[in-house]
């Protein structure tokens, strides 16, 4: 991947709030629209769901999960080159507990301040998703696989 395509997944990755977010609910595929946040680690991406939610059943009956993080579409632009990363990976509940929650809760909560009264609920959870492969579409005809480690030179969340 060059350059000027790196720049672009870091400024996806960095400038969007929500991602679809693709889980097997009772056996059948589900695709829902979650807020995310990508973490000071920058392979992972945090989510912070209700236990209500299907896409929470659904993960927490599975933990293996889809991402994807788009571009809106305009009319005029081409759809197909709708610059887009699409993410398959595992999905970890994180406890108040573990090491990392609290910056994984400030970090979520510095892009969403308005959720700080859901983390007081007892029905939400905040779930880390770790990527084992993803695939980068910079343009029409600009696709570029990656492999889980390649995401750490990409971007840097902090900037």
């Amino acid at each position: 991947m060059d350059h000027q395509a790196r720049e672009a997944l870091a400024h996806l990755v960095r400038s969007q709030r929500v991602a679809s977010l693709g889980t097997l609910f009772q056996g059948v595929p589900l695709v829902t629209m979650v807020p995310y946040s990508p973490t000071p680690a920058p392979t992972t991406f945090d989510i912070h769901v209700s236990r209500l939610a299907q896409h929470t059943q659904g993960l927490l009956a599975s933990s293996r999960v889809g991402l994807l993080i788009a571009e809106p579409d305009r009319e005029t632009r081409n759809p197909q080159a709708i610059p887009r990363l699409s993410l398959q990976g595992e999905a970890v509940i994180l406890s108040p507990g573990d090491s990392g929650y609290r910056e994984a809760r400030a970090a979520y909560l510095g892009k969403f301040p308005s959720a700080a009264m859901n983390f007081d609920l007892g029905d939400f959870l905040l779930v880390r998703i770790t990527p084992e492969s993803s695939r980068f579409v910079a343009g029409f005809g600009r696709i570029f696989d990656l492999a889980a480690d390649d995401l750490d030179s990409i971007w840097d969340p902090r900037e």
